[in-house]
């Protein structure tokens, strides 16, 4: 079997696009070191790239594979730009990484808009839609749903009865919204999220578990993107809500009441209990995990696997389990890998004979 290059693949056969290095500079307002008709049609890695390809170096620690990088082109900062060997033609410009979020769009086109509503929908009764809404097969629009202007909701969606999705939102296949939802504007939600289900509340009644009922909403305020199969409880009484410009992983878990601030980061297989309040600015590393009723302050950084049964201060970084300061955490890590050592000349003095 031949291996295909996926990062070349396209649709209709029409091949990709490419970019001089001069197109490049000026996109990302650089300056061209070498020849600026040099084109490139891909991205890659210096380690991987090939002539081909335009690749970004912004920090003396892949030196070396600058050096050996077979790229066409490569962004690099202004204290780098200097060296003797490694590729030709270089664009200088502060920042390579975030130039590249100028270039990548051109050289990889979005795929285009689905447009107009697909036969197999259903849509309920008292349903609105707004001009330019765009709806994948078999999706279902329930009773007084009312989805703005510009939304895309892809196939075997459901949108439940009473939702609202703000204006230009995308929802990827099989997404589900059940009533209680409500999307702001430019919200994307990746494939096989679930919005707004019923938090895991029981009350012991005559020796049976008795659900406590969910009439909270959850609220997803503009800007914000959640990742594939992760899911966001409504609130009890309260509201579940995720701030404006959040970012959320795959696999996350956001539980009844929580509260999310503005432009956190929360990564992959983070579990977040009920009713933790986590203020703006906040990061939260792959499989953190949040006891609930607790507070994390604006800034905070919680490292991975970071386990929390207590508030953490504004601005702080911690990690470990339980969770403390990340000095302190590391002092502990250090003196548990001494603790062997120790045991073996504890063990020697005990078997020592006895005067």
């Amino acid at each position: 079997m031949t291996a295909v290059d996926v990062r070349r693949s396209t649709i209709g056969g029409e091949g990709p696009p490419s970019l001089t290095a001069d197109d490049i500079a000026r996109l990302v307002h650089g300056t061209v070191q070498g020849a600026g008709a040099t084109s490139v049609s891909g991205i890659a890695p210096l380690d991987r790239a090939a002539e081909s390809d335009l690749s970004f170096l912004a920090s003396a620690q892949y030196t070396t594979e600058f050096l050996n990088s077979a790229a066409g082109v490569v962004l690099v900062t202004p204290a780098l730009a200097t060296l003797e060997r490694g590729p030709a033609c270089r664009i200088v410009v502060d920042r390579p990484q975030e130039a590249m979020l100028e270039v990548i769009p051109a050289l990889y086109p979005p795929l285009p808009r689905r447009e107009g509503i697909h036969p197999t929908v259903i849509l309920g009764s008292g349903a609105v839609l707004g001009r330019g809404v765009a709806i994948g097969p078999f999706s279902v629009i329930e009773d007084g749903a009312n989805l703005a202007d510009d939304v895309s909701v892809g196939a075997h969606c459901t949108i439940g009865a009473g939702v609202r999705v703000g204006e230009s939102s995308w929802l990827a296949d099989s997404v589900t919204l059940y009533p209680g939802a409500v999307i702001g504007r430019r919200v994307r939600l990746h494939a096989g999220v679930r919005v707004a289900c019923d938090g895991f509340g029981y009350v012991q009644v005559d020796g049976s578990h008795r659900k406590i009922p969910h009439v909270g909403r959850c609220i997803i305020e503009d800007d914000v993107e959640v990742g594939a199969n992760s899911t966001l409880d409504r609130g009890s009484v309260d509201d579940t809500v995720v701030g404006t410009g959040t970012r959320i992983d795959n696999l996350v878990h956001v539980a009844h009441n929580v509260r999310i601030g503005r432009l956190c980061l929360i990564m992959a297989q983070v579990g977040i209990a009920g009713s933790v309040h986590i203020g703006d600015g906040c990061v939260l590393a792959g499989q953190v995990g949040v006891s609930g009723h607790h507070r994390v302050g604006d800034g905070a950084r919680l490292a991975a696997q970071a386990g929390v049964f207590g508030d953490i201060p504004a601005g702080e970084t911690w990690s470990g389990y339980p969770a403390r300061p990340h000095k302190e955490a590391l002092r502990a890590y250090a003196a548990l890998f001494k603790l062997a050592g120790m045991m073996r000349q504890l063990q020697q003095l005990l078997e020592r004979p006895r005067a």
